[in-house]
């Protein structure tokens, strides 16, 4: 299949999902990503704001404020460019790519991600992610250090997906499954 199948049919999967069950895998991938030790030692995270389709992230990004981390959002340019600008709360935020909300560039200084949480369409276990095929994450990625976590729904999960050479695998993918699950 190719990577636009792969897109389909885990968007149909997606669809399937209850919200009841979106709520319990969202909060089963967030006590996952606290128990990280790149979690506890990370100053500064990057969530993203969650589609529908994603695993929510609100939870994250309201425990990381509260730990005193810096939260850091994606704030989409033009294609593919994107910067990880700091989230000061919801009223700084505007709508941004696919209508999400992202902060303001007036939000300040890009920094650099201790812990990277990025969402998928879908992700394979070896750590290839599908995204929605724009190529923001993919050329933001290429000049991180920090850890590339991807946080997807077990139900989005596939053996393996297709990757082509700028694609950037992910140093772990978190499920709703057992972490033995993870890689």
């Amino acid at each position: 299949m190719e990577k636009a199948d792969f897109r389909r049919e885990a968007r149909a999967r997606a669809k399937r999902l209850t919200p009841e069950e979106r709520m319990r895998a969202s909060r089963s991938i967030a006590e996952q990503v606290f128990a990280l030790p790149a979690w506890r030692q990370a100053g500064t995270v990057m969530a993203y704001s969650a589609l529908p389709t994603e695993p929510d992230t609100r939870e994250i990004i309201l425990r990381a404020a509260a730990e005193k981390k810096t939260v850091l959002l994606p704030k989409c340019l033009q294609a593919p460019r994107m910067l990880a600008l700091p989230w000061r709360g919801d009223g700084e935020m505007e709508p941004g790519y696919l209508g999400i909300p992202e902060p303001r560039m007036e939000a300040g200084a890009e920094l650099q991600p201790d812990l990277i949480l990025i969402p998928c369409v879908a992700a394979a276990r070896d750590g290839i992610r599908l995204g929605h095929g724009a190529g923001y994450y993919d050329w933001f990625l290429k000049e991180q250090q920090g850890m590339k976590v991807c946080l997807c729904f077990s139900a989005l999960l596939f053996d393996e997906l297709p990757a082509e050479e700028w694609d950037i695998r992910m140093d772990r993918v978190i499920t709703d499954l057992p972490p033995e699950s993870r890689i």
